[in-house]
């Protein structure tokens, strides 16, 4: 049977208005419950907490399927009980009143934060080794969604782990480094061999499509757009496309590490959130590279190249310099 009532739980975010757009066009009845307004969609977007069990049994009442995006994910979230409260016990509470209400059908956007600083290649198998609260209460998500899923024969689990997602409007991570490029701020740090995945927003949103009418049990992917580039070929990309050339200048890692040390010092010292921190670097410098050998099994093709997905997000955001709302995620 063809699951046509959808809600979106956090679908006024970066992820949830692109699937909500595209869902529309499939003809899907699409409901966003949310904490924020929709700035694409606030006729469908109803107020939803998922810390509060009552807001979420009156939009979720009705629907065939739901699909959690909501998530607390940045690396300065304070206090850090928010990582458990919305994460863990808001998960909990999304299987509790889709229990009660009878739905048998949930989508969940994990990540691959769930495997930490994990080898190159790792898939779908690799070894469980956060490093962070948000990988921690990641996983303890995807735990709860388990027990959920094994208290009915006909439920249906589906659990997406993408690597860093960016896309035109997007304020996260990769934005903040196509920025650095763009406007000549930009300084390597390490030696630029280490490879980075990524997924292009529009291709996420895609594949969430694609998982809607899946049969009862548990569906468990990585998404990564391909091929993976190191930081090197990445940048040199970038600069193509902007219609920049020019030699890469490398920081030692140590001097990058250490610059992060003490912004991590003015950050207390100002009590601000700064946008280079110790953890930042460390990220920035290390492998980061999976595999998505479950999708390999299936059908999906993504409808979008990832460079493609880098021009579009460049002559947006760059070139064009298009003025918009934008997202702010990390």
């Amino acid at each position: 049977m063809k699951m046509s009532n959808i809600t979106i739980i956090g679908g006024s975010g970066f992820v949830g208005t692109r699937l909500t757009a595209l869902l529309l066009k499939a003809g899907y009845t699409v409901k966003i419950a949310d904490k924020a307004d929709s700035k694409e969609y606030p006729h469908l977007r109803v107020y939803a907490d998922v810390r509060e069990p009552d807001t979420l049994k009156k939009v979720l009442a009705g629907s065939d399927v739901v699909i959690n995006l909501a998530a607390e994910h940045r690396d300065d979230v304070t206090p850090k009980s928010l990582y458990d409260d919305v994460n863990v016990t808001g998960a909990e509470n999304v299987c509790n009143t889709c229990t009660k209400l009878g739905i048998r059908k949930i989508i969940f956007t994990s990540s691959v934060a769930v495997y930490g600083f994990a080898p190159l290649g790792t898939d779908e198998s690799g070894a469980i080794n956060y490093f962070n609260d948000y990988g921690r209460t990641k996983w303890l998500a995807e735990e709860k969604y388990r027990a959920w899923l094994v208290s009915h024969p006909e439920n249906s689990l589906t659990i997406i782990r993408p690597t860093v997602i960016f896309g035109e409007q997007n304020r996260g991570n990769v934005y903040n480094l196509l920025h650095q490029i763009a406007g000549d701020k930009f300084l390597m740090v390490g030696k630029g061999t280490n490879f980075k995945s990524m997924a292009y927003v529009e291709n996420v949103a895609a594949f969430i499509e694609y998982n809607l009418n899946n049969d009862s049990g548990e569906y468990l992917f990585n998404y990564i757009d391909k091929p993976d580039f190191d930081m090197n070929t990445l940048v040199t990309e970038v600069n193509r496309i902007l219609g920049k050339f020019g030699k890469l200048f490398h920081w030692p890692y140590w001097l990058g590490y250490f610059g992060g040390l003490c912004f991590d010092v003015l950050g207390k010292m100002l009590h601000k959130k700064l946008n280079i921190s110790s953890i930042r670097v460390k990220k920035f410098c290390a492998n980061t590279m999976f595999e998505a050998a479950n999708i390999k099994k299936t059908n999906f093709k993504a409808p979008v190249t990832l460079i493609e997905g880098l021009e579009r997000t460049i002559n947006y955001e760059f070139i064009n310099k298009i003025k918009s709302h934008v997202f702010y995620t990390e």
